[in-house]
């Protein structure tokens, strides 16, 4: 019997959450360096140090830390952002959040000691990140004669 298949229970090829994404996680004491990107939702317990995008969902748990920028169509923070956060849809911080950097969204629930330092921005056209060329610390070169 072999360990790995390329059929699945029932018969078929392939899986049967094929095409569903899913949940990915970065555990308590788990420490990526490096830029995150899922269809789903991603959860981080341990420390990142990169951009974070998920298309569903990012959350961010108590305890967890992300070093970057947070893209998602909706974001829950009980810990601690150093970046800006970009949801289409939605931002919720709980009361042992702390963001260091710029919120941008539509809606945004803050609970009762929750903290941004930085810029937050609502509206219909917030949540989407800006263009490459206008994002802060971009480094321009240019000729001197």
């Amino acid at each position: 019997m072999a360990v790995f298949s390329e059929k699945g229970a029932s018969g078929n090829t392939g899986s049967s959450r094929e095409g569903v994404p899913g949940l990915s996680i970065i555990g308590a004491g788990m420490r990526v360096v490096g830029d995150i990107a899922a269809d789903g939702v991603v959860k981080i317990e341990g420390s990142v140090s990169g951009t974070v995008r998920a298309a569903k969902q990012v959350l961010v748990a108590r305890g967890g830390e992300v070093e970057g920028d947070v893209v998602s169509r909706e974001a829950i923070i009980g810990g601690e952002v150093r970046g800006a956060i970009y949801a289409e849809e939605r931002v919720e911080l709980q009361s042992t959040s702390v963001v260091h950097g710029d919120v941008s969204t539509k809606r945004l629930l803050i609970q009762e000691g929750g903290e941004i330092n930085g810029v937050l921005r609502m509206g219909e056209d917030a949540g989407q990140p800006p263009q490459a060329s206008q994002r802060k610390g971009d480094i321009h070169t240019a000729a001197f004669s």
